[in-house]
């Protein structure tokens, strides 16, 4: 599964999710933070070609060999941060993604314009969103710190609920 912050901050609420769903990661279900958002050049149609910029091409292989995408992103100005928006548009016409299953993670409670954005965007991309893997955590703080994610009971519980939710997406009985 491939986790993609959709904040460039170093010090990330989104990014901190993210790690701590790595951690909490069930058997047979691997976690990789995509770490190239920010090097992605803007996106231009013109760029868009079977040779596109380097940056993203290791993109569109990250996604491409994904099984599952793990989206977590803040909210900026009631819509979505703009490098992740450019993320999302070097992959519109991409075939990789098409029916990909993605989940969302909000960190907090609030950004309903970004998550609505993006599960808007999503649909339009033909993505195939798991709407029950899903979740807002509780966090009311900036504490960046994984380790005391990992120690709020009902942050291990929305992530493993999350990370659950996707295994029996990609491993259905």
């Amino acid at each position: 599964m491939l986790a993609v912050s959709g904040s460039l901050r170093a010090r990330s609420i989104n990014t901190a999710a993210l790690l701590a769903a790595q951690a909490l990661a069930p058997a047979g279900i691997e976690v990789t933070l995509f770490p190239g958002v920010g090097d992605l050049p803007h996106f231009n149609p013109d760029l868009d070609t079977p040779v596109p910029p380097a940056p993203v091409a290791a993109w569109r292989t990250a996604v491409a060999g994904a099984d599952c995408l793990l989206f977590s992103t803040p909210e900026y100005a009631h819509g979505l941060p703009g490098a992740f928006k450019n993320a999302l548009d070097w992959l519109v016409s991409f075939e990789g993604f098409v029916a990909k299953p993605v989940a969302i993670i909000a960190a907090r409670p609030g950004g309903d314009h970004a998550q609505a954005a993006l599960r808007e965007i999503l649909t339009v991309m033909n993505a195939r969103l798991l709407a029950g893997a899903c979740v807002t955590l509780p966090l009311t703080t900036n504490t960046h710190d994984v380790a005391a994610l990992l120690g709020q009971p009902a942050v291990r519980g929305g992530l493993g609920a999350c990370l659950q939710s996707i295994a029996g997406h990609l491993r259905p009985s």
